[in-house]
């Protein structure tokens, strides 16, 4: 069995410090960059055992206790929307979609920070049933994680033979209008040769596909830089059956940099963050399922909201916690560094 950290959060009582942070409301870190994206998992358990997320067994189970409720879901969106200035939010895992009460968390969100953009992230197993009602509680989009059309290879990464449910899972989604869709595809060496087959999927339904660049993040530990698929020779495949024309990043903060697909309008994105890392505009906060910040999916400190929620806390203390946490954001992940070391969470327990 793989034994997996579930990371190393401050102790109650313990606060960052802050004695150099200019006096200003937003989540302002060191190097002037200011989070406004937040990444919400709202659980650690997944539907799938994808092999660069979870181990076969799964993460580690957390008492129902020990995970954020629906309610104190929604009274930190609204903290980080009125408090600290954040406009989007994301829903993720593990895989949110397990959560029997997801749709009350999306609606409670909704209704606790109007005008916040809500999304999530999911592998799409039973979103066909429950993307109408999601749309309804007010949630906006969605991304969808598709590592191939090719049912062995999806049954391979994901120790689980579910790609007919990943498919009604979109068209799900397309049906219920949570537009526009966005398929995320891990590079692996093992779905490389299907790449151009899995854009051409992808632009025959009108979805935006986005690779993304392994990161060490795997419970297993497997990961190395040696073997991971770079950015560079993706395009190298893709060019080969796709005429590409690099359009860069709409936004600076935005994680994918995209591509015209053979003239457009179509485009792909590429989220290169190992080759081409982008932390210096990165805009994310997160928290994990217990309600810790995490500052960068690379750092192992976490900052405890849900003790000081559960005591009573006013928005402006825990704002203020908030605000410590990411003032001590590192500059980056430090992947190019000689003493570089793997966060204890995997991808899973942290909620990418």
């Amino acid at each position: 069995m793989t034994v997996v950290s579930m990371g190393i959060p401050r102790l109650p009582g313990q606060r960052p410090s802050v004695a150099d942070r200019p006096d200003v409301p937003v989540l302002l870190d060191r190097f002037g960059r200011v989070a406004r994206d937040l990444r919400i998992s709202v659980t650690e358990k997944c539907s799938l055992r994808c092999t660069y997320c979870m181990p076969a067994e799964g993460l580690p189970g957390l008492d129902s206790e020990q995970v954020l409720s629906a309610a104190e879901i929604a009274r930190l969106v609204a903290v980080a929307h009125r408090e600290l200035g954040v406009h989007e939010v994301r829903f993720t895992g593990g895989e949110p979609l397990v959560r029997k009460d997801i749709v009350d968390i999306v609606a409670r969100s909704a209704a606790a920070a109007p005008g916040v953009a809500l999304s999530m992230t999911t592998n799409g197993i039973g979103l066909d049933r429950r993307a109408a009602a999601l749309a309804r509680a007010g949630l906006g989009r969605v991304n969808i994680s598709l590592d191939t059309v090719d049912r062995a290879h999806f049954a391979a990464l994901t120790r689980r033979d579910r790609l007919p449910a990943v498919l009604a899972g979109i068209d799900g989604a397309l049906a219920a209008g949570l537009a526009p869709v966005k398929i995320n595809a891990v590079l692996m060496r093992e779905t490389l040769a299907g790449a151009a087959d899995l854009l051409a999927w992808c632009l025959e339904r009108g979805v935006a596909l986005r690779f993304i660049e392994q990161m060490p993040l795997d419970a297993d530990r497997e990961w190395a830089r040696s073997t991971m698929v770079p950015a560079a020779e993706l395009l190298a495949v893709l060019g080969d059956r796709f005429d590409l024309t690099e359009i860069g990043r709409s936004d600076p903060s935005a994680p994918a940099e995209e591509w015209t697909v053979d003239g457009g309008p179509a485009t792909v994105g590429i989220i290169a963050s190992v080759t081409r890392s982008f932390c210096s505009d990165c805009d994310r906060t997160r928290l994990t399922a217990e309600g810790t910040v995490r500052s960068c999916l690379f750092s192992d400190v976490e900052t405890d909201l849900r003790a000081v929620l559960r005591r009573g806390a006013d928005d402006a203390e825990i704002a203020d916690l908030w605000r410590g946490a990411m003032w001590e954001k590192s500059a980056g992940h430090g992947m190019d560094d000689a003493g570089f070391v793997p966060p204890e969470r995997s991808m899973g327990a942290i909620g990418g």
